[in-house]
């Protein structure tokens, strides 16, 4: 589903944010992308999306070389593709059905397609009977929920989560991750970016780890700078 190899991403300025970066997410899988503030996890987010293009290297995404997916083909190629952010980014002058409805009626869905879609989609994440009211009157796990909500609307075969429990408790953090293993589960492949060694610590999902652009470890292992964590858990 994604495929890095040799990827490098240098900005205007020279700064190298990514340098030879390799690895391959298969269908289905779920991974931890971390990194200390500035390693290059935002940047290799920004790449899959495609608002970032690399300066060197070869990605592949949805069986598509990013190299060929040209300007106007840019808005087909991210239908394939979730995204679920720490801040929710939700429209609070709107429902909460108009927030997942949003990618549909842009991909130019029929109402009754669109509708059909929504509330799978809210019934998935368990907010079904909630799909009229306004975000602001849900509770910041809730808010996130509908957020996931509207990342996998449109079925998308990748779901890219950054920080996606980052302002949100053990608990709910827990209700977050329980929903992207269930996607994980049924094909859909989750990349999530986190500062949250804690939660990294609680799961056995393969962790990708950035330090300073450079790919530093790939597997299953925990880093030495998790291992407190681990022991909080009686490992």
């Amino acid at each position: 589903m994604i495929h890095f190899h040799q990827v490098s991403k240098r900005y205007d300025n020279g700064k190298e944010a990514l340098l030879n970066i390799n690895f391959e997410l298969d269908q289905g899988e779920l991974t931890f992308l971390t990194g200390h503030s500035g390693a290059g996890k935002s940047t290799l987010l920004k790449l899959i999306m495609l608002i970032e293009r690399p300066s060197g290297g070869r990605m592949v995404v949805c069986n598509q070389d990013v190299a060929k997916v040209g300007r106007s083909a840019i808005p087909y190629y991210r239908r394939q593709i979730g995204m679920v952010f720490q801040n929710h980014q939700l429209l609070f002058d709107r429902s909460v059905y108009d927030n997942v409805a949003l990618p549909l009626i842009i991909a130019g869905y029929r109402p009754r397609e669109t509708g059909r879609r929504v509330r799978a989609a809210l019934d998935k994440v368990g907010l079904l009977d909630k799909e009229a009211l306004n975000p602001i009157a849900l509770s910041g796990g809730e808010q996130q929920r509908v957020g996931i909500a509207r990342a996998v609307v449109n079925k998308p075969q990748v779901l890219i989560a950054d920080e996606p429990t980052g302002n949100l408790d053990p608990e709910l953090s827990a209700e977050i991750m329980d929903l992207f293993d269930q996607f994980s589960q049924v094909g859909v492949t989750v990349l999530i970016a986190t500062h949250d060694l804690g939660l990294i610590a609680r799961y056995d999902h393969r962790l990708l780890s950035l330090d300073q652009g450079r790919l530093i470890s790939d597997g299953f292992d925990r880093p030495d700078h998790l291992q407190p964590h681990l022991h909080e858990r009686g490992f």
